[in-house]
C-alpha cells in the first residue's frame, strides 16, 4: 500500500489530522495518529480493490484518507453532530428510511465501542456514517425531484405538439465540499446551514412546511366539506361553520364577534384573503372553486411546499443586487434590489400548449417601436392555415412577407405562393414581419435576454386581458402590464437611456435597438407554493402540470 501513497501524502495527512484536533476536541482526546494512520491504509486497500462506491473514493481522497466518524475509543463529535442533525430534522417524514437508518446505526456505533472492535469493524463503521451523511446531504442539497425523469417527460409532450423547456442550475456546493467546510469550519450545522438557497424566501417556505407538518401531527387531516350552492354574502348556509374551522386551520381567519351559519363581512374577509393566497378570482363569493381548493389534503399541500422547496435548491443563487423574476404560474413579475422589492407588475404567461420555459438569462437590450418578426411555428401553425383559406387573411394585421432574410430579400405578395407546400416544412424560406406601431403584437417596447428558447418580455396591445385572474394566453414569451415602468427602470440605472426622449420616440414608428450598460439578471421560474414579501403563504394553481410530473419522479429517503 505505501508504493501507491507518497511521503508527502502522509505529511498532508498529518496536517489533516492537526486540524481535525483543533476542531474537533474529541478527536485529540479518544484518538491518536496511529489509528488513524492504520484505519487508512485499510481504507486504500478497499479502495485499490474496487470494492467502495465512488462517492467513498471522492470523500476520502479529498480527505487525504483520514476517518473522519471515527477514532480508536468512539465516534467523533462530528459522527454525533450529524446524528442530531438528521434526528432534529422537521423536513424529514418521522417514518422515512433516512431516520430509521440514521438510529440504526448511531445504536450499532454504541454496541461497536462498547465490546472489543476490530480495526476493520471501525473503518466498515466510518464507511456506513458516510454512506448515511451522502444521503443526507444529497436529501438537503439536491432534493427529491429526479431532473433526468422529469426532462424526459417534457420532450414525450412533443408528441401533444408541447414544446417546453425547464433549465435546473445543478447547486454549486456537493456532498465532498461540505463535508470539508463542516471540518473547517468546526460546525456540521453551520455548513449545512450556509449551503441552504438565501434567495427565493427559501428559510421562511421551509418554516411554513415545518408549522404543516405540525398540523398533520395533531391530526390535521380534514373531511371534505360539501358543496351544494353559491354562498353569497348575507346568506345562511350550514357548510359556514364547516368553512370557519378551515380557514383557522389555514391560517386565513379573520376573528369576528359573532359565529354563525351566517355567511357575514367578517367572513367574506376572511375568504377573500384565502382566494387571493391561492391566485383564485377574489370575490368573496364561496362558489365550487373556492370550496373545491378549501377541500385540498393536508398532505398534498405539504407535498407542494416540498416540491417547490426543491425547486428553489435548482435555481442559480442570485448574489447581484439587482434581479428580476418572474413566476409563471402567478403570473407576476417582481423586481429585487438587495432582496427588497422594488417593483412588481402582473404578467401574461405561455399557453399550456406554448408554455413559457423555466430558465435564467440576463437583459441586455432595449428596443423601442420594434418590429415583430413572426416566429416559424406560429407561421405554420396559425398563419398559413389562414393564408389557405383566405390570401389576404393577414393584411389587416399588417403583416408583410418578405423571401428571406437578407437585405436583398423582396417583398411578396401572400397571393403568390402555395402555402400549402410550406406547412409542414423543414426549412421555411420566407419572413414574416409586423412593422413598429400601436397594433404591433409587440407592442411599443421589448427587452431582450438572448437565449435559446427565443423569448423576451414586451409590451402588448392586449391590456384587456391583465384583468383576468388567470393569464396564461402567450406564445411563450412575458408581456408586461408596465412596461413603461420597466423602461424607467432600467433608464435609472443605465446614462445611454434617457427616459423622457425614450417616451417621445414611442409616439412615432422609429425602431431603435438600446445596449444596457448595465446588464440585470432574469430569472423564469415555476413555484406553485411559495412565500411572498410580507411573509404569507401563497398557493397557485399548476397551469402546466408540472407538479403533476415532477411528482411522479421523486426519490424516496
Amino acid at each position: 500500500m505505501k508504493t501507491i501513497q507518497s511521503n508527502r501524502l502522509s505529511d498532508t495527512r498529518y496536517v489533516v489530522l492537526l486540524l481535525l484536533f483543533s476542531l474537533f476536541p474529541s478527536f485529540a482526546a479518544a484518538s491518536s495518529v496511529s489509528y488513524q494512520e492504520s484505519a487508512s491504509e485499510v481504507m486504500m486497500g478497499t479502495f485499490e480493490s474496487g470494492q467502495s462506491e465512488r462517492f467513498l473514493q471522492d470523500i476520502y481522497t479529498q480527505l487525504y484518507f483520514v476517518p473522519v466518524w471515527t477514532t480508536e475509543d468512539s465516534i467523533t463529535s462530528l459522527a454525533t453532530a450529524l446524528f442530531e442533525k438528521i434526528a432534529s430534522d422537521r423536513t424529514l417524514d418521522p417514518t422515512s428510511m433516512l431516520k430509521e437508518d440514521s438510529l440504526i446505526l448511531e445504536k450499532d456505533a454504541k454496541v461497536l465501542y462498547s465490546g472489543h472492535a476490530t480495526l476493520k469493524e471501525k473503518v466498515d463503521l466510518e464507511f456506513r456514517i458516510s454512506r448515511l451523511y451522502n444521503r443526507y446531504a444529497e436529501y438537503s442539497l439536491y432534493g427529491s425531484i429526479n431532473w433526468g425523469a422529469f426532462d424526459a417527460q417534457l420532450y414525450n409532450l412533443k408528441a401533444e405538439s408541447i414544446t417546453a423547456g425547464w433549465v435546473p442550475y445543478k447547486p454549486q456546493t456537493d456532498p465532498v465540499t461540505l463535508l470539508q467546510e463542516a471540518i473547517l469550519e468546526g460546525s456540521l450545522n453551520e455548513a449545512f446551514a450556509g449551503a441552504e438557497p438565501k434567495s427565493y424566501h427559501f428559510r421562511e417556505l421551509k418554516q411554513k412546511l415545518i408549522e404543516y407538518l405540525e398540523l398533520q401531527a395533531k391530526g390535521g387531516e380534514w373531511k371534505p366539506i360539501p358543496y351544494s350552492s353559491v354562498i353569497k354574502l348575507g346568506k345562511s348556509n350550514e357548510t359556514v361553520p364547516l368553512i370557519r374551522e378551515r380557514l383557522k386551520a389555514l391560517g386565513d381567519y379573520k376573528r369576528c364577534e359573532v359565529e354563525s351559519t351566517l355567511y357575514d363581512a367578517c367572513m367574506e374577509a376572511s375568504v377573500i384573503a384565502f382566494q387571493q393566497r391561492h391566485g383564485l378570482e377574489s370575490d368573496g363569493v364561496i362558489g365550487k372553486q373556492t370550496v373545491q381548493f378549501l377541500n385540498i389534503p393536508l398532505q398534498e399541500r405539504i407535498d407542494t411546499i416540498r416540491l417547490n422547496l426543491d425547486r428553489i435548491k435548482w435555481l442559480i443563487p442570485r448574489c447581484t443586487a439587482r434581479h428580476i423574476i418572474i413566476n409563471i404560474p402567478a403570473f407576476r413579475l417582481f423586481i429585487e434590489d438587495s432582496g427588497v422589492l422594488n417593483l412588481q407588475m402582473k404578467v401574461i404567461t405561455g399557453k399550456r400548449r406554448n408554455p413559457t420555459p423555466v430558465f435564467s438569462d440576463t437583459v441586455e437590450t432595449v428596443v423601442l417601436n420594434p418590429n415583430w418578426n413572426v416566429p416559424k411555428s406560429i407561421i405554420q401553425k396559425e398563419m398559413i392555415p389562414k393564408l389557405l383559406r383566405n390570401p389576404n387573411a393577414l393584411r389587416k394585421e399588417r403583416i408583410n412577407i418578405y423571401t428571406g432574410w437578407g437585405r436583398d430579400a423582396r417583398r411578396i405578395s401572400a397571393g403568390d405562393v402555395n402555402w400549402a407546400n410550406y406547412r409542414y416544412t423543414k426549412n421555411l424560406p420566407f419572413r414574416f414581419v409586423q412593422p413598429p406601431g400601436d397594433d404591433n403584437a409587440l407592442g411599443k417596447v421589448k427587452f431582450l435576454f438572448p437565449n435559446r428558447f427565443s423569448v423576451y418580455m414586451h409590451d402588448t396591445p392586449t391590456k384587456p386581458l391583465f384583468s383576468r385572474t388567470s393569464r396564461a394566453f402567450s406564445h411563450g414569451c412575458i408581456r408586461l402590464e408596465q412596461p413603461l415602468e420597466m423602461l424607467r427602470f432600467f433608464s435609472e440605472l443605465n446614462a445611454n437611456i434617457d427616459y423622457v426622449k425614450a417616451l417621445k420616440k414611442l409616439e412615432g414608428n422609429r425602431n431603435e435597438h438600446i445596449q444596457l450598460q448595465v446588464q440585470v439578471p432574469v430569472d423564469v421560474v415555476y413555484l406553485t407554493a411559495f412565500v411572498d414579501y410580507n411573509g404569507t403563504l401563497q398557493y397557485r394553481p399548476d397551469i402546466y402540470l408540472y407538479d403533476r410530473m415532477q411528482l411522479s419522479t421523486l426519490r424516496e429517503w
